[in-house]
């Protein structure tokens, strides 16, 4: 059977899932070109403050901000490298919550639309006096059920690149931490900063990423 046979079958909710649909594919799209155009990074710590341009990797955004706090005084390092790597990591997870938000509501939609068709269809039996046509009940049971399964065909998919997407922030996030430790692990520390004190602020680092 056609799409558009079946949108036209399933009524309001399946115009909405058709529109779900098509604001989930522009975000992944989005997101997917964002993502593989940040520029990568080596293992040379030291070339992540030569970054320039309009796009600079998340990494290099953290180890250029430690240095510059670190040469204006600032002792709390690591708290200015967690208030970095959120902000970055707020850019790269841009839209995600609304992937997830769609992704969720999608198969509840469908069973919204399932559920009004079949208040219809009973309806209908209830109105012609319980004497319906077997065969008419049947086709006006699986046009209510074409809702939900619109709504799976909906969710699976989002879900699944959601769960891709966040799987390549995860990845960035930590290489975000690793280059923060050893940017703040190779300036000059303070007497203040002491094995303990880096433990800890290392903690809180991780948790922030």
């Amino acid at each position: 059977m056609e799409i558009a046979s079946l949108i036209d079958k399933g009524g309001p909710v399946m115009w909405v899932l058709l529109g779900y649909s098509v604001v989930a594919v522009a975000i992944v799209m989005e997101r997917l070109v964002q993502l593989n155009l940040l520029p990568k990074v080596s293992g040379d710590i030291d070339s992540l403050y030569h970054a320039e341009g309009k796009r600079i990797a998340p990494e290099a955004a953290i180890a250029i901000g430690v240095r510059e706090a670190a040469e204006e005084g600032v002792k709390d390092l690591v708290r200015v490298a967690s208030r970095i790597g959120s902000d970055q990591l707020a850019r790269m997870e841009s839209g995600l919550r609304t992937l997830a938000w769609l992704g969720n509501t999608a198969p509840l939609l469908g069973l919204f639309g399932t559920i009004t068709g079949m208040i219809k269809a009973f309806q209908v039996i209830e109105a012609a006096g319980g004497k319906v046509d077997a065969t008419v009940l049947a086709g006006g049971i699986w046009e209510a059920m074409v809702t939900t399964g619109a709504g799976l065909a909906v969710a699976i998919p989002v879900l699944f690149l959601l769960h891709f997407l966040e799987g390549l922030v995860d990845k960035r996030a930590k290489s975000m931490q690793r280059v923060a430790s050893l940017v703040i692990e190779n300036l000059p520390h303070t007497p203040d900063n002491n094995l303990a004190d880096q433990v800890n602020h290392r903690d809180s680092l991780a948790h922030a990423i």
